[in-house]
């Protein structure tokens, strides 16, 4: 039994003013009593979603040495889980992290893209190698989208059959990871949900959201940062994927109900106890 909190080594950019990437992970995480140990990618005036001209440093040669430093000093992680990356050498430098931890939980965020298009820094060699931090993972949290572009598939934005999403999470599982999480998935049955695969027992879950007419940036941070702190926490992945989809439910719907700029954020502050209290799951069920 571990005497201190669950570490997390958390590989994400960090942007000063929008509320997405660190700025979100770190205070989501620590209230559900899980200590962050940020390495930084790179650091952001603001996010990149439509604030103007953004000053931006990239911390890329930072990476090697800080994992050195931590090896050095036998340091234990018990996840290690990696975010936005900037180029090929970070994805390079996340694969030495992974191996450096081989015992630690392994989870991948692909932020690639989103509405059927990668970011416009993601070259497609990019795209490519990102297969190989998800073929490393036990857990990956993609979107439509990027689960498209890491099976090389077309996207398709209408909705979606059961049969068709089982066979998008199978396909993902078979690139590598144990478990699959993907949000924000429209079904034919004119819900939308967040998804869940376990590989090793062959298990699909569902658990439906409630629409918003809005978006923000940095809500595929929090929820994958729910489902770390979750899975630390000893849940089952259908119980993490809940915990997450409805804390992000409160945040979000708390946001719109203020009317607040969408480049903003959700207001996490106002909505953080929620992760500190004991909650009853019973919105999970089978795919």
């Amino acid at each position: 039994m571990l005497q201190r909190p669950p570490r997390v080594l958390a590989i994400h950019d960090l942007s000063g003013f929008g509320r997405c990437s660190l700025s979100v992970i770190l205070p989501t995480l620590s209230a559900m009593k899980v200590q962050v140990c940020p390495v930084v990618t790179a650091v952001l005036s603001t996010h990149t979603g439509g604030l103007g001209e953004v000053v931006f440093r990239d911390l890329t040669e930072d990476l090697r040495p800080t994992l050195a430093h931590y090896q050095r000093l036998g340091l234990e992680f018990e996840c290690v889980y990696s975010g936005f990356l900037g180029s090929l050498a970070q994805i390079d430098n996340c694969l030495e992290y992974y191996a450096a931890y081989p015992d630690a939980l392994a989870v991948v965020d692909p932020v690639m893209g989103d509405h059927g298009r990668p970011y416009r820094t993601y070259t497609p060699e990019m795209c490519r190698r990102m297969g190989e931090l998800a073929a490393v993972a036990d857990l990956i949290t993609p979107n439509l989208t990027e689960a498209c572009i890491l099976l090389g598939i077309p996207y398709r934005s209408e909705p979606l059959r059961q049969s068709d999403v089982k066979s998008i999470l199978a396909r993902l599982g078979e690139l590598g990871p144990r478990y699959v999480a993907m949000t924000g998935v429209e079904l034919a049955d004119g819900s939308i949900a967040n998804l869940g695969y376990d590989r090793e027992r062959g298990d699909y879950w569902r658990v439906d959201c409630v629409y918003v007419p809005a978006s923000y940036p940095g809500t595929g941070d929090i929820f994958a940062s729910v489902l770390v702190g979750s899975l630390l926490g000893g849940d089952s992945l259908p119980m993490a994927i809940e915990r997450a989809t409805r804390f992000l439910e409160i945040a979000i719907r708390t946001t719109f109900s203020y009317g607040s700029d969408t480049r903003y954020g959700v207001m996490l502050e106002s909505c953080l106890n929620w992760l500190m209290t004991p909650q009853t799951f019973d919105r999970y069920r089978l795919l």
